[in-house]
């Protein structure tokens, strides 16, 4: 066994659920693993036996989202970190709250921002670009292409400054015939 210390091993599985908690959106594994690593709460292989054991005790739950595998919290797992939330240091959470607030602002910006392509025949690629929040669809266009290069830099483009690439859209439909 990897602890020795039945206090460390509540405490690591709490700490699996307040983050769980706090972006309050499914987070896949590898987005989990990641962050644990990154900051060395515990190591890979306990991350994954306790969120194993967590789905297993049915405090977290596995959906699919975006053919992807996530993590989300259920009601029983809400209801166990708010009665054991003492049992998490507060040094632990608030650190844990500020660096996961620039996490939760990267997650969320990467599911309101979605640029996808497919293949519609031997010439033609379709290109699909959306925003969406609040699970409300903002801006939704799709665009026929010639080549996969073509349709994957604009999908890239679109995912690294879709701010920037919307507002010049809205801006040149809003500009009153300005442009002739």
């Amino acid at each position: 066994m990897f602890l020795e210390d039945t206090n460390e091993l509540a405490q690591h599985k709490l700490l699996l659920l307040y983050l769980l908690n706090k972006i309050d959106i499914p987070m896949n594994n590898a987005e989990i693993t990641q962050f644990v690593l990154e900051h060395n709460y515990m190591n890979y292989f306990l991350t994954q036996q306790y969120l194993s054991e967590l789905v297993d005790a049915n405090f977290i739950h596995v959906i699919t989202v975006k053919n992807k595998k996530c993590y989300k919290l259920t009601d029983i797992g809400k209801e166990t970190l708010e009665y054991f939330n003492n049992r998490i240091p507060k040094k632990l959470k608030k650190e844990i709250d500020e660096k996961y607030e620039k996490k939760k602002q990267t997650l969320i910006k990467e599911a309101q921002i979605i640029g996808n392509y497919y293949k519609k025949n031997d010439s033609q690629y379709i290109v699909s670009l959306k925003v969406i929040e609040n699970e409300i669809t903002l801006f939704d266009l799709s665009l026929n292409v010639v080549s996969n290069k073509q349709a994957k830099l604009i999908c890239e483009n679109w995912k690294k400054s879709p701010d920037k690439i919307y507002k010049k859209f809205m801006d040149y439909l809003t500009d009153e015939y300005k442009h002739e």
